[in-house]
Order: structure tokens, then C-alpha cells, then sequence
């Protein structure tokens, strides 16, 4: 693995902050602290380390031990210094550090749950949605998550991608123009060196021509904002439009240096968004869910998701119920600016998507009123139009349409229903046209009997 040499965004930060001076690395130059690789070198990644740290009773230190021998764990003295050494529930802690919870595993856990091999094009490239496409480029992180839906496979070897696999994915991009939308994620893609990354994004750009916006996916400025160097910024910015999504869960994660690393890709005209994790006893709660969204935008990060807890092998006990979420948004939606509410999704198991959840707004329908209630639970009715023509009908498509007509692109799922095609009006699971079949042909071998 290489790394970029470039000075840290916290050299510009406050002075020695609360946090660390409580650690076991309160007497470590500033300069060291700062440093990325410093905090990469000197991750916990051991029972024995950890105890080092925050004080543990032997069960809790042989817990961990017990957990390591299913996934792997990593924590870096940055966010280690986060966590209160005299809460034995802190949030920071219970993201960072194996409890019991991950040696069981529930009855309907999932090694994959998200069906991501299954969905593979390419090696680490995943083909879900119509114009998109997840792109696995790294499989290290800087603090290896418990609530990880990937935890089988971060900080599995190779930790980068290889030329060849580099290959293989911008082939696929360049046999799927209607890829439009590449989502680089990992492991953590932000532990690429600067050279490496942007060696990735040149390809994607000269040789990709139909990818329109990279995303990255990343949790490095939670977890080790030291690595967002004006260095980096400085090279993603040359590759715009560029979006950067990241993953705060609680307001404790903000610090003046993961604010810094925030502000330094915002001045750089980096759109930043949010996607956090419903967590029992870490984030189920709806004013303190209020008070991340507050923080969030206040940092310029754009709320995006709140995801169920995904049912990855060793999560049940992070896993909240469905409607503790819809709860949640009850109180986000409407008690606090729009642009501040996130959408709470559940990524359907089995490779389905992300589907959304939330209260149901809608009284009551018939033909020309439908009945709605605010967050108040004011009901209101809202008349429709009596006689409503759109821009769009049968046999004369709008120019937008027409140019969808003419590249042959097709409906897919639910939006199909609405072209006015005659043989499509049902949505068939797959496999069931078989099914049927043979269920007719044993009901007509019994009556030929």
C-alpha cells in the first residue's frame, strides 16, 4: 500500500485538543498526531493494545479476543481518543470496540446481504441500479466499523486495486454507456495514495466518457480526518463534478479537526452529503438524531440517508426495528428545515436496493381529492385539477421522452407499468412463468391419469 506524503488539513487545526491529552498519547508531538500515516501506524488492533486505552474487565478483553477470531479490528488513536474511557455504552466505543453481540449469529444473518457478489460485473464492481455502479477500489479502512455490511471481506488482502482489475472495471464502464454514475467506495477509497487516486480517476474520465459524476464513499473524516490533505483536495478538484459522501453518527464524531477536514472539501466546491446508520444504543434516539442533522448542516453536509442496519452476520444486536426509523422521521420531518431531513432507507436483502421508509402522509384518495395530514396531524384535502392533460400522453412524448424513445432505453420495475403498453401491465418475479408451467403440466398429467 502507498501513501501520500502531503502535510495533514489539521496543521491547521487548534491547538493540542481535550481529547487526546486524557490518552495514552497525550506526550505525542502535534506534528505526529497530525500526520495520517503516524495514525495509520499506530492503529489498536489488539485486546492487549485497547486495555492500554480504556480500562476492561478480563471478560471484556477476552470478548474481543473471541471476536477477532471471526473479524478483524482496527481502531486509530484519533478516534480511539473520542471515546469516554469511564462509559462502558459510549457511542464512539461501541462502534470501534468487539462486544458480545458479534460472536452470535442471528437466525437470519446474511454473509452477503446485499447480494453484492451476486450483483458482480466486474472484480469489486457491482451493476444494481440502471446508470450506476459500485466500484470496491480498496479493502482497508482506518477504523474497521462493528456495524460494517462489509466486514467479511475489509481488510482482506490485496488492499488496492490492481492494475488489472483497474483493467477490467473501465472495460465494463466503456461496454455500459449507460453508466453514467460510478460510486467509488471500499474498504475506505480516501487511503489510496494521492497518486494512485487520481491515477484511478484519469482512467474513469479519458477512457469512461459516458461516467458524468464520481462519488466516493468514506468514512475518513469521522474516523481520521488527518488524511484530508489540502493535497488531496487539491487533485479531486481537478476531476469535478465530483461528490463526496461520508458517514457521522453521532454528534460526538464532530471535532475541530474532522470540521476542518469538512471545510477544506466544501471551499473546494466538493458537494457533501451523509449517510448514517440506524444503531441500537448508539443513535436510536430522535433528538439525538435532531441534533446530528443540525450538526451536519452546519458543517455544509447535506443529510442523504438514514439506513436500517443491514442484516450482515454478527449486527443483530446493532439492529433496531423498522419502526423505531419511521419514529425517528416523525420528528425530523417538519420539525426541522426540509433540506436538513434525510431519506431513511432499507437496503432490501438480497440485492433489492435501497427501498424508502417513512410516515405515511396520505389519508385517503378517490377521483378528484386526495387527503393528506401535515407532521402536525392537520388533515387537509388537496383538489385535483378536473380535467388534467400532461406534457407527456399517449402517442405524442415530449422531445425529452422521444430522445429516451430513440435510444432504446426501457422502463425497468414499477416505472414500466406506466408506458402505455398494452402487454405490460404486470410485473412477473422471476422464475414464476416456470413455476406456473409446471404447475399445469402436473395438474394435466393427473387428469390424463
Amino acid at each position: 500500500m502507498s501513501f501520500s506524503t502531503q502535510p495533514s488539513v489539521a496543521d491547521t487545526a487548534h491547538e493540542e485538543p481535550w481529547y487526546k491529552r486524557r490518552t495514552i498519547w497525550r506526550d505525542v508531538p502535534m506534528s505526529q498526531w497530525r500526520d495520517w500515516h503516524w495514525q495509520m501506524r499506530n492503529r489498536i488492533t489488539t485486546a492487549e493494545q485497547l486495555a492500554r486505552v480504556i480500562p476492561m474487565t478480563p471478560r471484556q478483553q477476552r470478548t474481543i479476543e473471541r471476536a477477532l477470531d471471526r473479524f478483524r479490528f482496527a481502531v486509530p488513536p484519533y478516534y480511539a481518543s473520542l471515546i469516554d474511557p469511564d462509559d462502558p455504552e459510549c457511542p464512539i466505543r461501541l462502534q470501534a470496540i468487539p462486544g458480545e453481540g458479534e460472536l452470535s449469529v442471528g437466525t437470519f444473518d446474511i454473509e452477503d446481504p446485499l447480494n453484492e457478489d451476486g450483483d458482480s460485473v466486474a472484480p469489486g464492481m457491482s451493476h444494481r441500479y440502471p446508470d450506476r455502479v459500485l466500484w470496491v477500489i480498496m479493502h482497508e479502512c482506518a477504523m474497521l466499523c462493528r456495524h460494517c455490511t462489509r466486514k467479511r471481506k475489509v481488510g482482506d488482502r490485496p488492499d488496492a486495486i490492481s492494475e488489472d482489475r483497474l483493467d477490467a472495471g473501465i472495460a465494463y464502464l466503456r461496454s455500459n454507456p449507460e453508466v453514467r454514475d460510478v460510486l467509488l467506495s471500499g474498504g475506505d477509497p480516501f487511503l489510496l495514495s494521492d497518486d494512485r487516486l487520481e491515477h484511478v480517476l484519469q482512467r474513469v474520465r479519458n477512457e469512461a466518457p459516458s461516467v458524468e459524476i464520481v462519488r466516493f464513499g468514506t468514512r475518513i473524516p469521522v474516523t481520521m480526518p488527518q488524511r484530508v490533505t489540502p493535497a488531496l483536495v487539491e487533485m479531486l478538484r481537478r476531476y469535478h463534478p465530483i461528490f463526496v459522501n461520508t458517514h457521522f453518527n453521532v454528534p460526538k464524531e464532530f471535532t475541530p479537526e474532522s470540521e476542518a477536514a469538512l471545510r477544506l472539501m466544501a471551499d473546494a466546491g466538493i458537494p457533501l452529503g451523509n449517510q448514517s446508520v440506524l444503531l441500537r444504543g448508539v443513535n436510536d434516539c430522535w433528538a439525538l438524531m435532531r441534533k446530528l442533522m443540525h450538526k451536519l448542516t452546519a458543517n455544509r453536509v447535506r443529510p442523504y440517508y438514514i439506513y436500517q442496519c443491514d442484516l450482515a452476520e454478527g449486527l443483530e444486536h446493532f439492529r433496531t426495528t423498522i419502526s423505531k426509523g419511521i419514529e425517528i422521521m416523525e420528528h425530523l420531518r417538519g420539525h426541522i428545515s426540509g433540506l436538513a431531513v434525510p431519506t431513511f432507507v432499507v437496503d432490501a436483502p438480497g440485492g433489492g436496493g435501497k427501498i424508502p421508509v417513512h410516515p405515511n402522509y396520505i389519508v385517503s384518495q378517490h377521483e378528484n381529492k386526495t387527503v393528506l395530514r401535515n407532521f402536525e396531524g392537520r388533515i387537509v384535502a388537496y383538489e385535483e385539477p378536473k380535467q388534467y392533460v400532461g406534457m407527456c400522453n399517449e402517442g405524442h412524448p415530449c422531445s425529452f421522452c422521444r430522445e429516451i424513445l430513440r435510444s432504446g432505453e426501457e422502463s425497468v420495475g414499477v416505472a414500466g407499468l406506466f408506458d402505455d403498453d398494452p402487454e405490460n401491465i404486470a410485473l412477473v418475479p422471476v422464475g414464476v412463468d416456470e413455476a406456473d408451467d409446471a404447475i399445469e403440466n402436473e395438474s394435466a398429467d393427473r387428469s390424463s391419469a
